[in-house]
């Protein structure tokens, strides 16, 4: 089971576990990314994210990579785009596999991929007026 999407509405961290859950797998890991009210000593108030339109078919060929792994039975991956406030999440994953350590691992390696090779941009508003972009891969 694969699935991959970007995503201009909320993400459920539930509804991804739910989306993996098989009778073959004993673990499942779950990942919420938030966006946090703070970046590198500054106070940040939003974030709004952009999206080349290649993100969705790479992160389905990333989860693809992840799923064939052995002993993965499952991986549910999505990434926000658009207006986000603080608390929301912006990038959730889970992975069903065999045992405990596959699927920490995969879905440590899922994260740390998407965020190398997934071509969104992040625009990060200050509480002192200011802003900056920020290139994720």
């Amino acid at each position: 089971m694969i699935r991959a999407q970007i995503s201009e509405t909320n993400l459920d961290v539930a509804e991804h576990e739910r989306a993996v859950t098989l009778d073959a797998a004993g673990a499942i890991v779950t990942f919420s990314g938030n966006v946090r009210d703070h970046d590198h000593g500054r106070s940040v108030t939003k974030l709004s994210y952009e999206g080349h339109p290649s993100a969705e078919p790479l992160l389905r060929e990333i989860a693809e990579e992840i799923a064939q792994r052995p002993g993965v039975h499952g991986v549910a991956v999505s990434h926000r785009i658009g207006d986000l406030a603080i608390g929301d999440a912006a990038l959730v994953a889970a992975v069903a596999a065999e045992h405990r350590k596959e699927a920490f691992d995969a879905c440590a390696d899922l994260v740390d991929e998407v965020k190398a090779r997934l071509p969104i941009w992040k625009h990060q508003f200050f509480t002192d007026g200011t802003e900056e972009w920020v290139n994720c891969p």
